[in-house]
């Protein structure tokens, strides 16, 4: 499933890429369907990340890939 989860986050990542920003994935919890991502360049620090993170990349592999729970940042 962590493929799964890789192989969305790429097709999410040239609509970020083009406002400046990206995502790239840190890790997978199967146990509890929760996907960690850092957000970077311009996304890092804006205030439109999370509605970024939870409207658009979660809503987007939730879809993609059933038994995501979340998707969550972290500061690594």
């Amino acid at each position: 499933m962590e493929e799964q989860v890789k192989a969305a986050l790429e097709k999410v990542r040239p609509m970020l890429q083009q406002d400046g920003g990206d995502v790239k994935f840190v890790s997978f919890d199967s146990k509890t369907g929760v996907v960690h991502v850092k957000l970077t360049g311009a996304c890092h620090g804006c205030p439109m990340s999370q509605m970024t993170l939870k409207s658009g990349i979660e809503r987007y592999i939730r879809s993609e890939v059933p038994g995501v729970t979340a998707v969550e940042s972290v500061l690594v």
